[in-house]
């Protein structure tokens, strides 16, 4: 009796053991023409405008197309997820899971952002607005892992003349020579000048030692009649406008 039993129980986990698994069906993903025509990307932008747009909307109406496994907005936000912003993503140096061709048409708009702002700076009758300013000369210096120290020439109606960076560095800082930049503004015969670096760091807040050049640079050019209008640190954020802080 038993014995009996124990064949019993033993039988009983044998058919226990050997019951199925339910197994798991792959699914690919839904092409984006298979979407609703107001869900997809490239339609939404036609009748909302772009700014109706996500972040990975917006980098898979520029991509075009996905990969083997991955249409384009899960592409973008694998590719944003990856980088861990849209920022990081469009500063990064290297390619970041992009072909050849992706990357380098990713790196010829970032360049036309940048050019439009130049044209629209460089259009201006006169430069007043601390903002766009500050807003051109972020597009300019920002995703830099080293610190660079640029500098914009002015006419004398405040009209810009150009744009030149002029000293890099490491990640500590840059080493700046105020003779320098008294040469650049004398072969531009310009006659004010607007400063900016950038802190790799992310931090805007202005150091003693950017106060301190910021002080020799103002006296230079002071001894070669150029206004010094304003200087600013350019990291995440708004940047920072040491005239602002009245340090100038």
């Amino acid at each position: 009796m038993t014995t009996c039993a124990r064949v019993r129980f033993g039988h009983f986990r044998s058919r226990s053991k050997r019951r199925a698994l339910p197994i798991p069906i792959p699914t690919l993903p839904m092409n984006i023409r298979d979407w609703p025509t107001e869900e997809r990307p490239r339609e939404k932008l036609l009748a909302q405008g772009a700014t109706s747009l996500s972040d990975a909307e917006l980098l898979a109406v520029f991509l075009g197309s996905g990969r083997r496994g991955q249409n384009a907005v899960d592409l973008s936000r694998a590719l944003l997820a990856g980088a861990g912003s849209l920022r990081e993503l469009l500063d990064a140096h290297e390619r970041p899971g992009l072909g050849a061709v992706a990357w380098c048409r990713l790196r010829a708009a970032l360049e036309l952002g940048r050019r439009y702002l130049d044209a629209n700076l460089r259009e201006r009758e006169t430069l007043l607005d601390p903002l766009s300013s500050a807003r051109y000369l972020k597009s300019r210096l920002s995703g830099y892992p080293y610190e660079v120290f640029a500098c914009l020439f002015l006419d004398s109606r405040n009209r810009v003349i150009a744009f030149e960076e002029l000293f890099r560095g490491s990640i500590g800082g840059a080493h700046v020579h105020p003779r320098e930049v008294v040469r650049r503004c004398i072969v531009h015969n310009a006659a004010a000048a607007i400063l900016a670096h950038n802190h790799p760091s992310g931090s805007t807040e202005p150091s003693p030692e950017d106060r301190a050049i910021t002080h020799r640079l103002r006296q230079a050019l002071d001894l070669i009649e150029v206004r010094l209008l304003d200087h600013f640190i350019i990291g995440e954020g708004p940047p920072t406008s040491l005239a602002q802080r009245g340090w100038l």
